[in-house]
């Protein structure tokens, strides 16, 4: 029994890289031709872009589930708000990057500068509107990102300010580090903070190839409303996220044990 456990699970190992391996070439074929279809709208009004940014996220999450079998769950989605606000994600792997396109109406990312120098991929960036940040700048660069996100969030069509409050990918389970950067911008942007809670770092771990099956499931919670002081938000957010993506991460683990016991 045991050998046969153990060739079934060296068998699971190959076929888990050689899927992986197939989506991982797929993805950025599908991200270039996306690109490359996309270019007039360089020349257009955003919009068009957008068309083709949610058609990429979208066909790049049903790769994900058919050639990996990692698959999507939204919960609490009726919790976000109409109008502009900010989405406080949790971030424990490349996945949350593309894939709220296809879950927000119009989201604005705030990623690092050195994203918007990629040949193409900086253009479109700069076109789609998201905000650059200088890591090393300090409060100059939370200066500046707060008056872009300002400008995004009260524009004529309600868009969402997506930032990732730690900054850069976190093992999941690690501990929580949070930066000031999404404190300064809720205490100026005047608008809800919707938290959201995931588990990606489970199936799409960050730095590595591989891409496992199972169920990423990402949750709404509770918008947050403005006007909160500053140790009030930063503790709220804080302890809703880790909370609830701590919960989501046992989900999976169980469900995992689960499978395994019945096989």
């Amino acid at each position: 029994m045991n050998a046969a456990s153990g060739r079934f699970s060296v068998a699971r190992s190959v076929a888990i890289y050689i899927r992986s391996l197939a989506f991982n070439v797929l993805f950025y074929v599908n991200l270039t031709a996306h690109m490359i279809v996309a270019l007039p709208t360089l020349v257009l009004p955003y919009p068009y872009l957008r068309v083709f940014i949610r058609s990429y996220a979208r066909t790049s999450l049903w790769l994900l589930s058919v050639i990996c079998g990692t698959k999507v769950e939204w919960r609490g989605v009726e919790k976000i708000p109409k109008g502009p606000c900010l989405v406080a994600c949790k971030h424990q792997s490349s996945w949350e990057t593309f894939s709220l396109y296809a879950l927000l109406d119009d989201p604005v990312y705030v990623l690092k500068r050195e994203l918007m120098w990629l040949p193409l991929f900086g253009w479109y960036m700069r076109k789609a509107g998201l905000i650059p940040i200088d890591r090393s700048a300090g409060m100059a660069a939370l200066a500046r990102m707060t008056a872009r996100a300002r400008q995004a969030l009260a524009g004529a069509r309600p868009r969402q300010i997506v930032i990732f409050p730690e900054g850069t990918r976190r093992p999941p389970g690690a501990e929580p580090a949070y930066k000031p950067g999404i404190v300064h911008l809720y205490n100026k942007a005047g608008v809800p903070c919707v938290p959201l809670a995931l588990n990606s770092g489970l199936f799409w771990p960050r730095r590595s190839l591989r891409r496992l099956p199972g169920t990423i499931v990402a949750e709404v919670l509770d918008s947050i409303p403005p006007g909160l002081d500053r140790d009030t938000f930063f503790t709220r957010l804080q302890d809703a996220i880790e909370t609830a993506s701590a919960r989501l991460i046992r989900e999976a683990q169980n469900r995992d044990q689960k499978s395994e016991a019945d096989s």
